[in-house]
């Protein structure tokens, strides 16, 4: 058991749930554009929803989207940040479903909505974060390592492509989970591995024909090694 298993994250307060979870949710829904985004809707959902102003989640939230660190001490400003960014932010409440009761669906957008990407995740306990949806795909995978997210056209080895092109970057992967819309349809695999793809692997990949889209998140229950722009490099093809 790690200290951080006992103490808890090194975050700015209240709660590591709603506020170093959230921030962290925000997080990788950022490194998931290749850009600081124009325009983000949070939808909450139950606990979230209930408490998102007395237990700081509004303010973690928009600091993660920024590119903030839960132990940022800017966050509680974030709200100030933001105008200052040029984000718009809005808030939303809804039922998600049979979900964590804390939960969030993030929209987050570039002007004229471009690079809009999805995420919905929940704060499942002690800063800890699962996403479970990321534009529209049921996907899996926690923040605690770096994470390849891919989609691409359902077609024969793909995957073992994907797998090889990791092990070659001398990359180890710890969990794989691949989702698909129908057979031969668009699908996603999110990849968690013990560290980030180097820029000529990812290159690699995006060049692929079945690959539409791609982004390398990092790895950020640590914050160690997230990058404060969050870029993938050139857009892929």
């Amino acid at each position: 058991m790690a200290m951080l298993d006992v103490l808890g994250p090194v975050m700015i307060g209240p709660s590591s749930s709603h506020t170093a979870g959230a921030c962290r949710l925000a997080l990788l829904a950022r490194h998931a554009r290749l850009a600081p985004p124009a325009r983000v809707t949070f939808t909450l959902h139950g606990s979230f929803a209930k408490t998102a102003h007395g237990h700081g989640t509004n303010v973690a939230l928009i600091a993660g989207m920024l590119g903030m660190q839960p132990s940022d001490p800017r966050l509680p400003d974030a709200h100030d940040h933001a105008r200052d960014a040029g984000l718009e932010v809005v808030f939303e409440t809804a039922d998600l479903g049979d979900v964590h009761p804390n939960t969030v669906r993030i929209d987050a957008e570039g002007p004229g909505g471009e690079d809009a990407v999805s995420l919905t995740g929940s704060s499942v306990g002690g800063g800890l974060v699962k996403v479970f949806n990321v534009n529209g795909f049921g996907i899996d995978f926690s923040g605690a390592s770096h994470t390849l997210l891919v989609r691409h056209d359902d077609r024969p080895g793909v995957i073992a492509r994907v797998a090889r092109v990791v092990a070659d970057d001398d990359g180890n992967i710890a969990t794989l989970h691949s989702a698909r819309k129908r057979k031969g349809g668009d699908a996603m695999m999110s990849v968690e591995m013990d560290k980030r793809l180097s820029q000529p692997a990812l290159d690699y990949l995006a060049s692929l024909g079945y690959v539409q889209w791609l982004r390398m998140l990092p790895e950020v229950l640590s914050g160690d090694g997230v990058p404060e722009d969050g870029a993938l490099g050139e857009e892929p093809v």
